[in-house]
């Protein structure tokens, strides 16, 4: 089968190639994937990882051989699935539980949008329980993860500060954010959740925001900058607050069912997810130089056909 695989040769260190059928487990699936997203942590792992190796995290697809098992959907489901590597590749072999059916009326292109972004942004907002009334502060918010926290949050019942620059602010007053700003000294607190992706001053500047007794959730450090942090920070008037740090691989079980869940509100309407770029996965670079470069506001989606 053909996989894209990280070649020192190569301009972008991707190659595509021949690569070994997958071996599956008893609990996994062997699904032939149609599509896959890009994350920004796959930036990352492309100047780490040895030659041959395959990246790819978001994929969907339709499942050519069920688990062996008897777990998980039957041959040719439509099905999402969040797995910790090898997805830009032909097929791949899935752990069950991190499998989701698709609902007829959500496309192969939309659903590739959902598994890291969607499942990061339940995760981090999970970290502030019941968010029916809470005041919720969200850093980096145009980006994919921020996208669906916004929503999401939004769904259940919570009111949204969205930090973002001025040419998106009226598309995530779209999405539900009651307040947009371009820092967070601007923003009105205090917030009892803080999801924060940017470090720096803006991981400072949440600090001095939060609710006595509330949370910031550390997901992600896009500014590269780091954070000095002490107790007089926090004391006086954000007495009780705790950082916590977020990743979505030690983030818990049943991966599938969030997808499932956030899946179901696509469906239904109250979920956007949004292709900034589509296009055929050997033009891999062109996408990669796109999020490098931050060009686009949404997910590149990768076609497999």
């Amino acid at each position: 089968m053909l996989a894209l695989a990280i070649s020192s040769d190569s301009s972008n260190r991707l190659k595509l190639t021949e690569a070994d059928e997958p071996n599956c487990n008893a609990n996994e699936a062997l699904v032939t994937v149609h599509a896959t997203s890009l994350n920004r942590g796959e930036l990352r792992l492309l100047g780490m990882r040895p030659d041959g190796w395959i990246p790819g995290q978001d994929i969907v697809g339709i499942v050519e051989r069920a688990a062996a098992d008897g777990s998980g959907p039957a041959a040719g489901a439509r099905v999402a699935a969040l797995v910790d590597q090898a997805g830009w590749a032909e097929r791949v072999a899935v752990p069950t539980d991190r499998l989701a059916v698709l609902p007829d009326a959500v496309s192969f292109a939309s659903a590739a949008t959902l598994p890291v972004a969607g499942t990061t942004a339940l995760r981090t907002l999970r970290h502030g329980g019941d968010l029916a009334g809470q005041r919720v502060l969200i850093t980096g918010a145009s980006g994919a993860v921020g996208r669906f926290q916004i929503q999401i949050a939004r769904e259940q019942g919570a009111s949204v500060t969205a930090i973002a620059s001025a040419r998106h602010h009226d598309d995530l007053r779209h999405l539900g954010a009651g307040q947009v700003a371009e820092s967070i000294e601007l923003a009105e607190g205090p917030f009892s959740l803080i999801t924060e992706s940017v470090g720096g001053k803006s991981l400072a500047d949440a600090i001095g925001r939060v609710a006595p007794g509330g949370t910031i959730v550390m997901f992600g450090s896009s500014s590269g900058e780091l954070t000095p942090v002490g107790f007089r920070q926090f004391v006086p008037g954000h007495e009780g607050a705790r950082l916590q740090t977020f990743a979505y691989y030690t983030s818990g079980s049943a991966i599938g069912a969030d997808i499932a869940w956030l899946l179901g509100l696509v469906a239904a309407g109250r979920l956007e997810t949004r292709v900034a770029i589509a296009m055929p996965w050997t033009d891999i670079g062109q996408a990669l130089d796109a999020l490098r470069q931050r060009s686009f506001s949404g997910k590149a989606v990768l076609t497999m056909a």
